[in-house]
């Protein structure tokens, strides 16, 4: 194969390579030792070197070189494992470059022409390969080719695909082609002449839309922060739709969300992502989130098939999902049956004899003695080689972990474990039991049992639980009981009774399958126990804070047993998962879990939550919550329009509905009712928050469309929650009258018993057909909306930092931070970033605690700094201008970082167009000083001689009349020190160091260079070059030490000079800024130059306009030339 050109030393290479075959430009050469007799010494030696090798490292055995006649450098240009493979490379070469390559007088232009060719046939090579996945590659092929000429992007950024459509510009359609890139969406189309073509990044989408118009009957509205861009006329509107709104969501949650939320390795290399991988990424998505299985499970075959149902006597239709460790089936009618083997019960897959009743069967034997009969399977021999393959590396890791466990208890010395299984049946006298004890005791049986008799509610009717635990065994006996029984709508309706409470602990872990995670961990949680017990941060602190919150009025919280459980159980988690560690909600959701479940059960179920059923629920901003809010208000809208049209504002609503989802309903109802809400998410996931929250807010629809304010909203649905209880422990509404409200003469009207089997039960049958494909199709728009709402978010608490210390309009501030982030982000999208990437985390993980989040969100490296100053310093830049980007990047990155922050680059930014002379003199003066002036600079004008200092610089000046008149610059330095002692204002700072000679030419160098092309460049030079021979003269008076009439001062040098350096060598030339700004305040053309103001606006409106080309060009041409 061809590959990108690597220098390689011919020299060395001879030690290792023999040439097979040669020409004055390329060789052809064989690896030491392979096709030769073993009795070689040589060819043994780099044998065992290449066998030694892992098999990312070995190199191949063949491979072609380009050399330059006379060099010691070539460069390899392609490989093979075999020879045939490389002698058609060759060939290719010997017959169409080496007779044009004899043309060129000059070599190295020759080595540049065949390096050109082989990167272009590797570029061609790789959009043949990412033509061949479409349905249509040459279709394609010519698709891509027009996205590159149209667009001029760089070759990294991949096009994924591309739709004919039609961009309307108010009543005007414009027939055009829509190009999907990893990072962008294009639009190109040229008609009658006129061309129109523009690039949006997916980074600045706000909002994706299907509307209709009279125009258009259905179209695709692109929302940015600046305008709206409709297209229409699709082909396949929805498959359009989808892809739109995936590419959206992924590079959103790539690049805007600091944490990371959850994404696929696969997708966090977008080089990777086509069509098919964002397909098959939104089915798996829609598996994860229906069988709840855990996110780090891959899809591997989707195929149709049937499932014979015992309970039903028949087959049902459906589709079966294989995963890294699931079978996992749905009928066709999503939730009507739904089954989830997990392969660690699996005991075989075999196939059957084929009938013509039984079409290609397979039979799936589990450990509880079941087996489950699947037909009409398509490619049956594959897939279940496939499972097969799978099932085997599983049950040898299961061997290799059991082994593992045995070696290891048979090699413990002691008898007696690290922590002791206790359980108190009583209440236990907090003075006879260590707290120590306590908190590394692990408990084995779920609290209920030791505190049921205490609970509110429970001394009612038991007979209701004796029915309902008979129901269920009837169940068990006719669905299965395990994780693999069969969830039917039959299932549905036992647990919106509520599940018994003896079997409650059970069904939450067969539901969630958190029994799989502890059977395959056994142990884990007792080590994270150890581990973290005893350790203190942030987290821990947070956790022993909430201790005493959690369900305070259930006396198993009462009590040091519960909490010491509690404790752990948070604790283990924060210990396992740093990256969510501990949020609020998650006490009260584990409070729960105990008193139903075993410790370690509660531990699973937790995991289970918070990374599988939750997902991003948990962290600093609770994305996924804020997520599922957007979705119910457009389901508010959609399933309640009434409701939704008297009340406009349904961010009242979702505000007060947030507590449902992060707590699931255990906030805000009466406990025991509560707890059967946790029974149908645990059955059903989010789909059932969902339907309850649309239930509630139908129940009380017309009183919420009579309310004048929020507080009367939640008046209402804290009222009729507070009423919702079962036959068990029936709610008596409070007999105290209800209170009127301050605001209004609205009063909150009496709410009569709410059963909870009612409520779940209607919540079920009214919105059955809320799908969870549904639910993930909607989160994945309102992400889009989320994000950018934290990303304006973000931005108004860094201007609001910023604000205070620059003298920049907010507009054009905000303007100037558009651009940093632009900036940062188009170095992830095409740039080599690593470097960055790594000097990224490094600064996250060593910078200063104190600094805000805010301070550090967006951070640019010296490349992008550079950049940057291009697009907005107001002085030329020329080549001297690339020397004072990188001095000013060192003297703003104060933290040693390689990263300036937004702060920093604001003040740098506020000084130039700003603040007064004086202020940019200073800054000049520190650019070339160090640190920002380093030894190491690769500058050849610093290594020039010193200027002489023995005589003035003179320029031609107009005759003053009194040629004989000498002028006495120290005594004028003098008067103007003592005016700028007087008119200190600002001047507070710690004093400036000296300035040698070395550097003062280079001040000179970068004075000279900022005059350039300037209107008034002649006085310019010639006041520059008047005020050079006057600091020449005093750094020479200083540097002769005390002479007659010609020195300041021993008091008023000090002072000018802030008494900085004194420890300098005293035959050092030197001078002060001080002194070099009064010297320029000589000079009217320089001090208007420095005054004269600058037009940021104007500057900023500029950048915007090039800061995308520009640095696409850029980066393209530095790709082509790697």
């Amino acid at each position: 194969m061809w590959l990108n050109p690597e220098e390689v030393l011919l020299k060395n290479a001879l030690k290792l390579w023999v040439t097979e075959r040669s020409n004055d430009f390329f060789l052809l050469q064989r690896r030491r030792g392979h096709g030769e007799p073993t009795s070689r010494i040589t060819g043994l030696l780099v044998g065992a070197l290449d066998t030694v090798l892992d098999s990312n490292a070995r190199v191949t055995p063949f491979r072609i070189l380009l050399q330059v006649p006379g060099s010691q450098v070539s460069w390899v240009i392609a490989s093979g494992a075999a020879i045939e493979e490389v002698n058609k490379h060759w060939d290719w070469l010997v017959h169409n470059l080496l007779h044009s390559l004899s043309v060129f007088e000059n070599k190295e232009d020759a080595a540049s022409f065949v390096k050109g060719k082989v990167k272009g046939l590797i570029a061609e090579d790789a959009r043949g390969r990412q033509a061949a996945q479409e349905e249509d590659p040459e279709k394609f092929r010519e698709a891509l080719l027009k996205f590159e000429r149209h667009f001029s992007l760089p070759s990294s950024e991949k096009l994924v695909t591309f739709y004919s459509c039609c961009c309307w510009k108010g009543r005007v359609p414009r027939q055009g082609f829509l190009y999907l890139s990893i990072n962008h969406m294009a639009f190109y189309s040229f008609l009658l002449g006129k061309e129109v073509k523009f690039v949006i990044p997916w980074a600045e989408v706000m909002q994706l839309e299907r509307v209709s118009t009279t125009l258009m009957t259905e179209a695709i509205r692109v929302t940015t922060r600046q305008r709206q861009r409709e297209f229409s006329m699709f082909l396949n509107l929805d498959e359009t739709f989808g892809v739109i709104s995936q590419l959206a969501d992924i590079t959103l949650r790539r690049l805007l969300d600091s944490e990371g939320l959850e994404l696929d390795r696969v997708l966090q290399q977008p080089a990777r992502i086509t069509k098919r991988i964002l397909e098959e990424q939104a089915l798996r998505e829609y598996v994860l989130a229906l069988f709840r299985l855990p996110r780090a499970e891959m899809l591997h075959e989707v195929v149709s098939c049937s499932v014979w149902t015992p309970h039903a006597r028949c087959h049902t239709a459906g589709t079966l999902y294989t995963t890294d460790s699931y079978l996992c089936f749905s009928s066709r009618e999503e939730g009507s049956c739904i089954l989830l083997i997990p392969l660690s019960e699996v005991l075989s897959i075999e196939k059957a004899e084929s009938t013509s009743p039984l079409p290609n069967p397979v039979i799936v034997s589990v450990r509880t003695k079941k087996a489950f009969q699947l037909i009409e399977l398509q490619d049956r021999d594959e897939l279940v080689e496939n499972m097969n393959s799978r099932l085997r590396a599983l049950q040898w890791k299961q061997s290799m972990f059991r082994s593992k466990k045995d070696s290891r208890s048979r090699s413990v010395s002691s008898p007696t474990p690290y922590y002791t299984f206790y359980y108190d049946t009583g209440f236990s006298d907090e003075e006879e039991i260590e707290e120590q004890v306590l908190r590394n005791t692990v408990n084995s049986e779920a609290l209920m049992t030791a505190f049921h008799q205490n609970q509110p509610g429970t001394n009612g009717n038991k007979s209701m639980e004796t029915v309902k635990e008979r129901l269920w065994e009837d169940h068990f006996s006719e669905f299965g009981r395990s994780v693999h029984m069969f969830r039917t709508g039959k299932i549905q309706k036992l647990v919106a009774m509520g599940i018994p409470e003896s079997l409650r602990g059970e069904l939450w872990m067969t539901f969630s399958d958190a029994s799989s995670e502890l059977e395959s961990h056994q142990g884990y949680y007792a080590s994270l126990v150890q581990k973290s017990m005893g350790q203190s941060n942030l987290a821990t602190e947070e956790i022993e804070r909430d201790l005493h919150r959690s369900l305070p009025d259930h006396p198993a919280f009462q009590n040091p047993t519960g909490i010491a459980a509690l404790r752990r159980v948070l604790t283990a988690y924060a210990h396992r998962n740093p990256k969510i560690g501990y949020c609020q909600s998650m006490n009260i959701l584990a409070s729960v879990l105990l008193l139903y479940a075993k410790e370690e059960e509660a531990f699973w179920l937790l995991v289970a939550v918070c990374e599988r059923m939750l997902p991003d629920y948990f962290n600093r901003r609770v994305i996924g919550a804020q997520v599922d809010q957007s979705v119910f208000e457009e389901l508010i809208r959609e399933r309640l329009p009434e409701l939704a049209e008297q009340v406009p504002d349904l961010s009242t609503l979702s505000s007060v509905s947030l507590s449902w989802f992060l707590t699931l309903f255990l906030s805000v109802l009466p406990f025991s009712s509560a707890v059967c809400v946790v029974d149908c998410f645990f059955f059903q996931g989010i789909k059932a928050i969902f339907q309850l929250g649309l239930a509630v807010l139908e129940a009380n629809a017309a009183q919420l469309s009579a309310c004048t304010d929020d507080g009367q909203a939640l008046m209402i649905l804290t009222g009729f929650l507070d009423q919702v209880g079962n036959e068990e422990s029936p709610c008596v509404a409070s007999s105290s009258p209800p209170e009127e409200n301050s605001c209004s003469d609205f009063t909150l009207p009496a709410v009569g018993q709410i059963n909870i089997t009612a409520l779940i039960s209607e919540s079920f049958e009214k919105f059955r057909d809320l799908t969870v494909r549904q639910i993930e199709r909607l989160r994945c728009l309102h992400r889009i909306q989320v994000l950018q709402a934290h990303e304006d978010t973000i931005k108004e608490n860094a201007l609001r930092l910023v604000t205070p210390d620059v003298s920049i309009s907010h507009e054009d501030l905000s303007d100037i931070y558009d651009l940093f982030k632009t900036e940062h982000f188009i170095s992830l999208y095409w740039g080599d970033n690593s470097s960055a990437a790594a000097a990224e985390a490094a600064a996250w993980q060593y910078s200063d605690s104190s600094r805000s989040f805010v301070e550090r969100q967006y951070r640019v490296d010296r490349p992008q700094f550079k950049s940057l100053y291009g697009l907005l310093a107001p002085w030329p830049s020329d080549q001297h201008g690339d020397t004072l980007a990188n001095r000013t990047f060192t003297l703003l990155d104060q933290d040693c970082d390689n990263l300036v922050t937004f702060k920093e680059f604001a003040s740098w930014l506020d000084t130039l167009y700003c603040e007064e002379l004086n202020e940019k003199i200073r800054l000049l003066y520190r650019l070339h000083i160090p640190p920002a002036l380093t030894e190491n600079e690769e500058d050849s004008s610093l290594k020039s001689p010193l200027l002489s200092t023995n005589r003035p610089l003179y320029v031609n000046k107009e005759p003053s009349g009194r040629d004989d008149e000498v002028q006495d610059y120290q005594e004028q330095l003098k008067q103007m020190l003592r005016d700028l002692t007087k008119e200190k204002e600002k001047d507070v700072d710690k004093p400036l160091p000296l300035m040698n000679q070395r550097e003062f030419i280079q001040l000179c160098k970068t004075l000279y260079s900022m005059f350039h092309n300037d209107p008034e460049e002649n006085d310019l030079f010639q006041a520059i070059a008047t005020v050079t021979s006057l600091v020449l003269q005093i750094g020479e008076a200083s540097h002769r030490g005390e002479t007659k009439g010609s020195e300041v001062s021993g008091q008023e040098e000090a002072k000018a000079a802030g008494q900085a350096q004194g420890a300098a060598a005293e035959n050092e030339w030197t001078v002060s800024y001080a002194q070099i700004l009064a010297s320029l305040l000589t000079e009217q053309a320089l001090v208007n130059f420095f005054e004269k103001p600058a037009e940021l606006s104007a500057k900023i409106s500029e950048a915007k306009n090039n800061q995308y080309q520009q640095r696409a060009g850029l980066l393209s041409l530095q790709q082509r030339t790697r």
